[in-house]
């Protein structure tokens, strides 16, 4: 998914831990698009906290109601430097990328998409979709694998069930249960279902730190409540995590070793410093400007570092302007 703010700030993210305590993250409403567009529930980046793990950026929609909405219809737009991962509760999305991959995101299936050095996709939802309603999520690539060739991998996991709980874990190990999805960081991503008055507790790595994303009910992370919408942060140093549903209610688990690097992430770019989100943006623009030159029915488009997405009609999202202050790097 795009971030489609006309005015992106910027945003220096650096790993760090946190108090002994639950942290309780608020939602900010973001519309995708025009007027009529849909609008999506942001917990991370924001001010007080930037990274879980190497988890950078979450937004939570829905259940959106498309004859309202409009839908999703997010043109061809550029990434570098960090993964998408698209988990979908309800609805069904098309996906196409410059890596020539295309594939359906419909709900308990993942799909992770690599942009590395530099990717071009589109998400569009189906004619059929009805209710569009899940969580768009991204993960920045440490410096030995931020280059790395564009790809794509797709996940169903099984469900893992106990009294008054299922879980389908789609990155990481939870429960007994591992995915074979590839990260470039240690990482844990699970979607877990409760029924009204369930208590699980969960063994994590201890070396992990934690955000628990509330989508439906009331639930209590190691005793503190957490509402629907909100992102509850855990410090490192629990190898415990008891959740507690006082509703029916659908989280959504992250994990991850706290992030060594600093990062500067701009619009759906991640980089390292002011320099080199200029020289990405200045590429795409570049890049979009040359295909829309080319004569129609042209075998020939140069591709340049984002690719060209293959039996995509919509145009490809112009960038927007960058802030005049240079972009800042924070170690």
């Amino acid at each position: 998914m795009s971030n489609q703010e006309r005015d992106p700030g910027e945003v220096v993210c650096q790993g760090r831990g946190g108090g002994a305590g639950i942290e309780i993250l608020e939602p900010r409403e973001v519309p995708l698009g025009g007027p009529r567009a849909m609008r999506v529930r942001r917990t991370l980046p924001q001010r007080s906290r930037s990274l879980i793990g190497a988890w950078c950026f979450v937004d939570h929609y829905g259940p959106d109601l498309v004859s309202d909405s409009g839908g999703m219809s997010v043109a061809p737009h550029p990434h570098t430097g960090l993964q998408t991962v698209s988990w979908l509760f309800t609805g069904e999305i098309q996906h196409r990328d410059s890596a020539g991959s295309s594939a359906m995101v419909r709900p308990g299936e993942v799909n992770l998409m690599t942009a590395g050095r530099g990717i071009s996709h589109s998400e569009v939802s189906t004619p059929a979709t009805t209710t569009l309603h899940g969580a768009q999520l991204w993960v920045a690539l440490p410096d030995s694998a931020r280059f790395v060739d564009p790809g794509f991998e797709h996940h169903a996991p099984d469900p893992v069930a106990g009294e008054g709980w299922t879980a389908r874990v789609f990155l990481g190990s939870l429960l007994g249960s591992t995915s074979p999805v590839e990260t470039h960081t240690a990482l844990l991503g699970a979607e877990i279902l409760l029924s009204a008055g369930t208590t699980l507790r969960l063994d994590v790595d201890e070396a992990f730190e934690h955000g628990l994303l509330v989508d439906t009910g009331l639930v209590s992370l190691d005793g503190q409540e957490v509402k629907a919408a909100e992102l509850a942060y855990a410090a490192p140093g629990r190898d415990c995590l008891e959740l507690t549903a006082y509703d029916d209610a659908r989280v959504l688990l992250l994990g991850g070793e706290p992030f060594a690097e600093s990062i500067v992430m701009w619009w759906n770019f991640v980089g390292r410093s002011h320099d080199e989100i200029v020289q990405f943006r200045s590429e795409w623009q570049e890049q979009i400007l040359a295909a829309g030159l080319v004569v129609p029915d042209s075998q020939f488009i140069a591709p340049g570092r984002f690719g060209i997405v293959v039996d995509e009609h919509l145009p490809p999202i112009p960038a927007p302007a960058l802030p005049n202050a240079r972009l800042k790097e924070r170690r």
